[in-house]
């Protein structure tokens, strides 16, 4: 353009003429006289090329797209290149760029548009699951990572689980609304197992009925996406990616899963202070205004699944394939396991509740307190199971065991464990833990200890009644010297 100004001025303003401007210049004549004609450059687009064989062959290659879909999987689709090969198998002669270029606009043309999207204060949020890992206690594993993200401030809830269930599901909706302070509008998910019975005609979904009580409980309305389309919900998609490569690079370690918990939902609330994406405002003043419009909560929701068990004879109940003990006096009786995300919990017909760390399938959870009456009077299985018993019952019992077996040889410490096993379980441990604990440090015997201080009380109902009233003086060995003595004399 600045050399159009130049040409146009030297030759109408300066009166030089065409022939001079061009050869100072170095342009052709012919260009000098174009710019004198007009003041601004005008593009000519020359006549598109004739393209025979695009021609020829695009019908064909638009056929075998069209028709792909019969004979394909998402994970076995027909690539271009593959295309490029049936097209030469079938005699086109055909160059695998110009295959590339009609599949790109095929594809084009087809492409749905997107639309840009407002939200609203409380109006909706957005709930996915992520695979990840995580070190826990020195081990690595697979995870997943529950996100719930409110679209209106960008503010983020995450939550790690070890199984990707409907229980894990619900637990990450209580704790999300609990950390929240309110429940949405609006819930927006893929048409997942957990929340999805069956995908009915029209659009609309069968909710699972655990699914369609939690929405019920807090009063908001599920939304489904589209089947196989990705992008309907793409707000927790990228914080999901972004998440597993900011807040989760390196692979986070911990003692236990609620201490990586704990880190990661430290992380994602230090965003509070960043500015949402778009705006003038932070995420925390924006979930701030948010949080008023949020339904507020009542009680939370139970996300634990009720399980029937029959208790087996080992007084174990097997739930989700996983084994749990419970007290051996509940062998052979039908009971109810709550099993949550990370605990199961049976409650007997008395109402007390016996909880476990959740198992994998497979697993077991088993603590010998449960059977403390019968090992009283099995000495062979004390000794089998002892360091596992001595760890359950906790201080003093590794000691009381160390020094039973340095004093006797196993089986006899295994009778003895078991006799003070049986005062444990008649007495309780508010009388026998301080009377082992007095034993270990006078260095006095342990089955006397225990005795002495709950020595065995007969009931009266055991008695007979002509001997109830009936007091006998217990003796004392100076009684035995003295009788002696006299005897002697």
């Amino acid at each position: 353009m600045d050399q159009v100004h130049v040409v146009r001025h030297k030759v109408l303003v300066e009166g030089r003429s065409q022939r001079a401007v061009a050869r100072e210049l170095g342009l052709s004549r012919v260009t000098v006289k174009k710019y004198l004609a007009q003041a601004a450059p005008v593009r000519h687009e020359a006549q598109p090329r004739p393209r025979p064989v695009s021609a020829a062959v695009a019908p064909r290659i638009a056929a075998l797209l069209e028709e792909a879909p019969r004979w394909t999987t998402p994970k076995q689709r027909l690539t271009a290149t593959r295309l490029h090969q049936l097209l030469r198998a079938e005699g086109h002669d055909v160059g695998v760029s110009l295959v590339k270029a009609a599949v790109a606009e095929w594809k084009r043309q087809r492409r749905e548009p997107l639309i840009p999207l407002t939200y609203r204060p409380g109006e909706l949020a957005e709930v996915d699951f992520f695979e990840v890992q995580v070190d826990v206690a020195g081990r690595r594993q697979k995870a997943w990572l529950f996100v719930l993200r409110l679209m209106y401030s960008g503010r983020d809830f995450g939550w790690i689980y070890e199984r990707q269930d409907q229980v894990s599901f619900l637990d990450g909706h209580v704790r999300a609304f609990a950390h929240l302070g309110g429940a949405p509008t609006r819930v927006a998910y893929d048409n997942l197992k957990p929340a999805v019975a069956r995908i009915l005609a029209g659009g609309e979904r069968a909710l699972t009925i655990r699914f369609a009580a939690l929405a019920s409980h807090y009063l908001f309305e599920p939304s489904f996406c589209r089947p196989g389309v990705g992008h309907d919900k793409g707000g927790v998609e990228s914080r999901g990616k972004y998440i597993r490569l900011q807040a989760l690079t390196p692979i986070p370690a911990g003692d236990t899963l609620d201490a990586i918990n704990t880190q990661l939902l430290a992380q994602l609330d230090a965003r509070r202070d960043t500015r949402r994406h778009g705006t003038e405002a932070t995420i925390g003043v924006r979930s701030a205004e948010e949080q008023r419009l949020l339904r507020p909560l009542d009680v939370p929701f139970v996300a634990e699944a009720a399980v029937p068990v029959s208790i087996a004879p080992r007084a174990l109940a097997r739930v989700h394939g996983a084994w749990y003990s419970v007290p051996c006096a509940w062998a052979g009786l039908d009971l109810t396991a709550w099993v949550g995300a990370t605990t199961v919990t049976i409650v007997g017909r008395d109402g007390r509740r016996i909880s476990h760390p959740r198992q994998r399938f497979g697993g077991r959870s088993i603590d010998y307190r449960h059977y403390l009456p019968a090992l009283a009077i099995k000495p062979q299985a004390v000794r089998q199971v002892a360091p596992d018993l001595v760890r359950d019952l906790g201080d003093p019992f590794p000691a009381v065991w160390a020094n039973l077996t340095a004093q006797h040889a196993p089986r006899d410490a295994a009778r003895h464990l078991a006799k003070i096993l049986g005062d444990l379980h008649a007495a309780g441990a508010a009388v026998v833990v301080p009377a082992l604990e007095r034993a270990l440090r006078d260095g006095t015997p342990l089955r006397l200890a225990v005795h002495a201080e709950a020595p065995p009380v007969l009931g009266a109902e055991a008695v007979p009644a002509s001997l109830r009233d009936v007091a006998i003086t217990s003796g004392v060995a100076a009684d035995y010297d003295r009788w002696l003595q006299d005897g002697a004399a």
